[in-house]
């Protein structure tokens, strides 16, 4: 298993249309290209809005319709550690790095409006997750600030980091946490907070490697897990994390609509 890579892992944002190529096929009429929701989170034939109950999305008619990614609760492990880092997987006191398979992240972050998404740029994006073997940093007493990490998103509304593959602990399906948060100054003007998901598959492989074996066999699965269960079968998706191989390790993207204001 590849571990402690330096370079960042490459997702594969060259195999995905860009939203000003979105935006120019509406602009010509091209209605029979078909843009699925894992495409920055757009869908040029349809309205998909997140249906959780503390989603705040809501349906749209429009020319480009745009998927609104769903909210699920922060859980009680986020620290606003204020670590503006691309490389979470340290810890910057000591310089300790996790151990396990590196994991690239590309968010691409789109402002949902009733016609288009546009790239939001200037968004602090955290990442927080477990390490290897389910334990979360600077909590329970733990001065640790591994895993841990923000990143402002660029002109293209793209936020990148490094990291691992999640761990798991008891109760939970294997997942990341992430929030969303825009400020005026230092006063903060918005707030999304949601957690992506990994196919068990994935899992399966990862897990049993080391370190994760040392854990054991995980005795939650997405299926039954109470969070990912309160999404509905388009959220579940969105918020699955489909990933490329290569031998860096993993890399995905998660395509992120919000709406602002």
């Amino acid at each position: 298993m590849p571990n402690n890579k330096s370079s960042f892992l490459r997702s594969p944002l060259s195999n995905t249309l860009s939203r000003r190529d979105l935006l120019g096929f509406a602009a010509k009429g091209a209605a029979s290209v078909v843009v699925s929701q894992s495409i920055l989170g757009c869908s040029t034939n349809s309205v998909l809005a997140a249906d959780t109950s503390d989603s705040g999305a809501d349906t749209n008619t429009g020319s480009t319709a745009c998927v609104l990614t769903a909210a699920l609760t922060e859980g009680p492990y986020f620290v606003d550690e204020k670590l503006n880092r691309s490389d979470i997987r340290s810890d910057p006191n000591s310089g300790i790095v996790s151990p396990g398979a590196p994991l690239g992240l590309t968010f691409n972050v789109s402002r949902v409006s009733t016609s288009a998404c546009t790239p939001l740029t200037g968004a602090y994006l955290d990442v927080w997750h477990c390490d290897a073997v389910g334990a979360y940093s600077d909590v329970s007493g733990s001065s640790r600030k591994f895993l841990r990490g923000y990143q402002i998103t660029d002109e293209s509304g793209i936020a990148r980091f490094t990291t691992i593959y999640p761990g798991w602990y008891s109760g939970r399906a294997v997942h990341v946490h992430f929030k969303l948060r825009l400020f005026a100054g230092a006063t903060k003007t918005y707030e999304f907070t949601s957690q992506f998901f990994f196919n068990e598959s994935l899992n399966d492989t990862v897990h049993a490697q080391s370190p994760y074996s040392n854990k054991g066999r995980r005795n939650v699965v997405n299926t039954s897990d109470g969070i990912y269960n309160s999404l509905s079968a388009t959220a579940k998706a969105g918020l699955t994390l489909q990933t490329t191989t290569d031998a860096n390790g993993y890399a995905g993207v998660i395509d992120l609509g919000v709406r602002v204001g």
